[in-house]
């Protein structure tokens, strides 16, 4: 995904306790799934400083089996090429975990090379003073765009990221029950509405819909306010410089809690792994996700039945111009004890350079075909239908962004926005008050530098 970080979402009226038993659910999912646990996550150096120079430890969040198995094969494909005997010692974490605990990992001893994310969520970082500059390494990439290349740059000019894939953000069905019930694409928001009530005659839950991770209902926030306000306002607004109880920001809620009765209730109590499910089984019809989420729900044999169509025009002056598209890659922990070692850093960046190649990137994406790759030297020939559609899509937009709690300050994204829009979700009608709260907190936040 598209997750969090710092703090684990939080039920409306319930913030510490919630996140005490979220943070324990969290370890007990990562320990049931054989992933590292958050202790193991904070000392994940081993060997002390420096290392043995040839051993490149990651800190990965891929704990969900299809990407896991994904990255095992892509790493393991880099120590069978290294002629120097350089591989890669992979801690795993649950993912949620991972992201609510970045901060205090890279401040405490964190793995030499990161999985991470592209643009505002990489620079804040990287302003902390927490990432190695690769710029060097960049000099010599090839197959990158000057967009990839933009959100991979800090505030100071440098690079810190090596872009790895990216995943648009659609509404998802089936394309057999579209088939089927003689249902077609909305172009628009009322076609969208009237799809959702034929939906419902059809005893359908229209949209599935889930926010227990605090993650999934931002890119339905998202993309309302870009199809309503358009990029740039949104683009200010996660930037601090646009008011949250603002005309245009009420207006976004407005027209999410016009959808809200087309959405699976009690969402707050829901994981994305069980409202993409529900779209596997045919219990809803719709599902607004990134393209990873209902793939890695649905089994191999049904994955040529899924299809997406791009969230509904609202406002015709915006149109679609707008995709969500988060950019995933790997960083240089600055702490990283190894890293120290010069034999150590010159491994890191050799597997970065690595991981950097069209090659790298058809390792991966053979196992996990639910993601598109960045470079422009990967091969695509053997591209499913849907990941060809994922790169029309995002090939024609105007503007791309990167997903709410990566185009803004985490610390805002994650101790304001969740609870905010869980609240949001668990009771609708004080739009006022919610967008008054949001913009008093977003004014100590951003206030404190």
């Amino acid at each position: 995904m598209a997750p969090s970080s710092f703090a684990g979402p939080s039920e409306p009226g319930s913030v510490a306790g919630h996140r005490i038993s979220r943070r324990n659910v969290l370890r007990g999912a990562a320990a049931g799934a054989g992933a590292v646990t958050l202790p193991a996550l904070l000392a994940a150096c081993g060997g002390g400083p420096g290392g043995d120079g040839k051993t490149v430890t990651m800190g990965s969040n891929a704990s969900d089996p299809v990407p896991r198995k994904a990255f095992a094969e892509a790493f393991g494909a880099y120590g069978k090429q290294s002629a120097e005997g350089r591989k890669v010692k992979v801690n795993t974490v649950d993912h949620n975990t991972f992201q609510e605990n970045i901060n205090r990992y890279l401040q405490g001893q964190p793995d030499d090379v990161f999985m991470w994310f592209a643009g505002y969520r990489m620079q804040f970082f990287a302003k902390k003073g927490l990432l190695h500059d690769i710029s060097d390494l960049w000099a010599g990439y090839k197959g990158f765009s000057q967009a990839l290349e933009d959100q991979s740059t800090g505030e100071d000019g440098k690079q810190y990221l090596t872009p790895y894939y990216y995943y648009p953000w659609a509404v998802f069905h089936r394309k057999s029950l579209f088939r089927e019930r003689g249902y077609q694409a909305p172009g628009t928001l009322d076609e969208y509405v009237a799809l959702a009530k034929r939906m419902q005659k059809d005893k359908l839950v229209p949209i599935a819909f889930c926010d227990k991770d605090g993650w999934p209902a931002m890119g339905t926030f998202d993309y309302i306010n870009m199809r309503t306000n358009g990029y740039e306002f949104h683009k200010n607004l996660m930037a601090g410089e646009e008011a949250w109880n603002s005309r245009q920001v009420k207006e976004v809620f407005d027209t999410w809690r016009r959808l809200l009765p087309y959405c699976q209730p009690d969402a707050n109590g829901r994981t994305w792994q069980e409202a993409a499910t529900s779209l596997q089984k045919r219990q809803t019809g719709m599902a607004v996700f990134g393209l990873p989420h209902p793939g890695q729900q649905f089994p191999e044999s049904e994955q040529q039945d899924l299809d997406f169509f791009p969230f509904p025009v609202i406002n015709p002056e915006h149109g679609q111009d707008a995709v969500e598209a988060p950019i995933d890659g790997y960083l240089l922990a600055k702490k990283s004890r190894n890293l120290k070692n010069d034999k150590t850093m010159e491994s890191a960046k050799d597997l970065l350079k690595w991981l950097a190649t069209g090659e790298a990137e058809d390792i991966y994406l053979r196992h996990d075909p639910n993601n598109i790759a960045v470079s422009s030297e990967a091969d695509t020939s053997g591209y499913t239908p849907l990941q060809r559609k994922a790169v029309e899509l995002v090939s024609g937009a105007k503007q791309i962004s990167q997903f709410l709690d990566r185009d803004t300050r985490p610390d805002f994204s994650s101790t304001v926005m969740i609870p905010a829009i869980q609240r949001f979700i668990g009771d609708p009608k004080d739009v006022d008050g919610l967008v008054n709260d949001i913009e008093r907190q977003k004014k100590t936040v951003f206030a404190s530098g």
